[in-house]
């Protein structure tokens, strides 16, 4: 589970590079990942996720706890 978000479950995409006379080559475009601290008031304890840059605006906007179950129900994180 290396380069997949813990919250959206984004991860890498394979695309090609486009040089000037057209001629293509494989390529990776990555998700904007950041190991990050979050704390969860109801358990009094602090949980580190593998989150991007949209999974921290999604847990800003529903809340930590929200955010987590409907992760887990999609099957992005385990447990937590």
């Amino acid at each position: 589970m290396s380069q997949i978000c813990q919250i959206t479950g984004k991860k890498v995409m394979v695309g090609n590079n486009v040089s000037h006379s057209k001629r293509r080559t494989k390529r990776k475009f990555f998700p904007n990942l950041m190991v990050k601290k979050f704390y969860l008031e109801e358990e009094d304890r602090w949980i580190t996720l593998k989150v991007s840059a949209s999974g921290i605006r999604n847990i800003t906007k529903k809340g930590l706890k929200v955010a987590l179950k409907e992760a887990s129900e999609k099957g992005f994180i385990a447990k937590y």
